[in-house]
């Protein structure tokens, strides 16, 4: 067999049993996709729980307030960031599960 790859050299290390705080983020990011979606919805098979991760996944990075920062986005597009003026609108998501409000440009 021949040498390794540098990507194969990396190997992630096990995780222990029952320990949560080992990857905190990535535990608190499933209780908020549970807590926020798929509380709400019962996923009918594969392809629908990716349809749903995924529309979540946009809506928790550039539509979701986040108390860590201050209650900003993650990442905010472009159309996000306005003046206090024009009309507010509501973006859904996932069958009105997932909701954000804005302003139109004015």
């Amino acid at each position: 067999m021949g040498q390794p790859t540098p990507a194969s050299s990396h190997r992630v290390p096990p995780i222990p049993a029952r320990s949560p705080d080992l990857n905190s983020y990535a535990e608190r990011w499933i209780r908020s996709v549970r807590g926020e979606c798929l509380s709400r919805v019962i996923p009918l098979g594969v392809r629908h729980l990716r349809h749903l991760l995924s529309e979540y996944l946009v809506h928790y990075h550039h539509e979701r307030n986040h108390q860590g920062l201050d209650n900003r986005l993650i990442e905010p597009l472009a159309a996000n960031i306005n003046s206090r003026k024009g009309i507010i609108r509501r973006r859904e998501r996932v069958g009105r599960v997932l909701n954000y409000y804005y302003r139109e440009a004015a």
